[in-house]
């Protein structure tokens, strides 16, 4: 390569990364302010979401986004004009991705916590959720204090692994090793579960039924509730985009009011799983 050509790609490496850097910059400074007037000129707004997480969100067999938090976000925002884009994304890197400015939501089955809401800012609660341990019958385990010795699995960045950590006399004092498996998707460690590669699995509720249940294999795994404190799944925003978060809430509000809420309900789950806070 000539001096020539080599100045010449040098240059343009240069102004990529000065364009790139730019974007970033741009996008953690509209980060740090309310950005609701721009959703709504733009007329759409990206939410992050695992795209593996059923019934909440998940991409379809035919590649479509789909779900209760799908159905029930196109819904609310159809209220303003505004279209969803949906961005799968690491879970383990939800809150990452949204103070960085790269999705604008974290909608997806995502429980309110204390350590959350110092990074996020939530809306009113819209539906409870719970933990369970799920093990195969013929295992034998049917109480958490069966899983003494055993290996127990989790995904990484759940709200279930924070439970986990918090209450480590329920779980985590008596597994192999005091520490569970962490998987990326749900999905991925039903699959060792079911090859017994772990012995039981900490998982959301929602999950669990829908998923055993679509498998046609739920009378083959025990779903044992836990003692662990019901979650409450809320929508997470970043803290500067507190009217995008006054316009969910009445947004939720709205679509009770409607019947829309209560029809995706039924469509999902088979009864009306909304907080008083949105029947208000």
């Amino acid at each position: 390569m000539t001096f020539i050509k080599w100045t010449i790609v040098t240059t343009l490496l240069l102004l990529l990364m000065a364009l790139s850097g730019c974007d970033l910059s741009a996008k953690k400074k509209a980060a740090s302010t309310d950005q609701w007037n721009s959703y709504v000129k733009k007329g759409e707004i990206t939410i992050g979401f695992d795209n593996t997480f059923v019934p909440m969100g998940f991409e379809d067999r035919d590649g479509t986004y789909t779900g209760f938090d799908v159905d029930l976000a196109n819904a609310a925002f159809k209220e303003y004009g505004i279209k969803v884009n949906w961005q799968p994304i690491d879970w383990d890197m939800k809150e990452t991705e949204l103070n960085n400015g790269t999705i604008d939501l974290i909608w997806n089955g995502y429980s309110m916590t204390k350590e959350r809401e110092e990074k996020v800012r939530f809306t009113n609660p819209y539906m409870i959720n719970k933990q369970v341990l799920v093990t195969k019958k013929s295992s034998g385990i049917t109480d958490f204090a069966d899983m003494k010795g055993k290996t127990l699995g989790v995904q990484s960045g759940s709200s279930g692994y924070d439970a986990f950590l918090a209450s480590p006399k329920v779980l985590k004092d008596i597994v192999a090793g005091k520490d569970a498996t962490q998987y990326e998707t749900l999905t991925q460690a039903l699959i060792d579960l079911k090859n017994n590669r772990i012995d039981g699995l900490l998982i959301d509720e929602v999950y669990a039924n829908y998923y055993l249940k679509q498998e046609g294999e739920l009378d083959r795994y025990n779903i044992i509730p836990s003692a662990f404190t019901g979650e409450d799944f809320a929508v997470g925003a970043r803290k500067a985009d507190k009217t995008l978060v006054e316009k969910i809430n009445q947004g939720f509000k709205t679509l009770y009011q409607k019947g829309i809420f209560q029809k995706i309900s039924q469509k999902w789950f088979g009864e009306d799983v909304a907080t008083q806070s949105v029947k208000e």
